[in-house]
């Protein structure tokens, strides 16, 4: 049965049968005004604070990156999937929004997954004045590429022997593992991506 706004319909027994049940002819208006009032419309002021929150989270994981390829994962290049640091931010304010202090009580740490071996990149403060409640260790993953690997074989052996000439790509997948710090129950939160 299909509802509409008029009990004019073709069958006058049908008709009969909505207001024996007690259907009174203008509920049904009333109810979708009902609705017009108790649906909130989105605060347009936090969906831009949080797209402008997701953006500075973004750029910090990249100059993580940009930072850490010469230094501590010895390639001049490493690529990232489109949208891998977007989709890395937002499941961070995911994760970060059940908190009491938001963003603003976790400390990152940020760590490379390379050929099973884990290396620490670096260490992400979100607010330093404010006593960390929670943690997040994010491992980025190496994308299990066989032509990257013979591609560096053949380059190490000509005249581009040095050791920054090797390109690091990242996969589209990652772990995201929340900790809370201050927690009687001490739970920990492991999402793989």
């Amino acid at each position: 049965m299909v509802a509409t706004g008029s009990l004019s319909g073709k069958n006058p027994g049908s008709t009969s049968e909505l207001l024996d049940h007690g259907f009174q002819p203008g509920n049904l208006l009333n109810d979708f005004d009902y609705w017009d009032y108790v649906v909130p419309e989105p605060n347009l002021n936090e969906v831009i604070f949080e797209e402008t929150t997701c953006q500075s989270l973004v750029k910090m994981l990249e100059n993580c990156l940009s930072k850490s390829k010469q230094t501590k994962l010895g390639c001049s290049k490493v690529l990232v999937p489109e949208k891998l640091t977007q989709r890395i931010a937002q499941d961070v304010l995911r994760l970060s929004s059940t908190e009491p202090c938001g963003l603003r009580g976790c400390v990152m740490h940020v760590n490379m997954e390379v050929e099973n071996v884990c290396i620490k990149l670096d260490k992400i403060v979100c607010d330093s004045s404010v006593v960390p409640t929670f943690e997040l260790t994010l491992v980025f993953k190496q994308e299990n590429c066989s032509w990257t690997s013979l591609r560096d074989f053949f380059f190490s052996r000509g005249r581009f022997s040095s050791s920054l000439r090797r390109t690091l790509i990242l996969s589209s997948g990652f772990r995201l593992v929340k900790k809370k710090l201050y927690s009687l129950i001490g739970t920990t939160v492991i999402e793989e991506c």
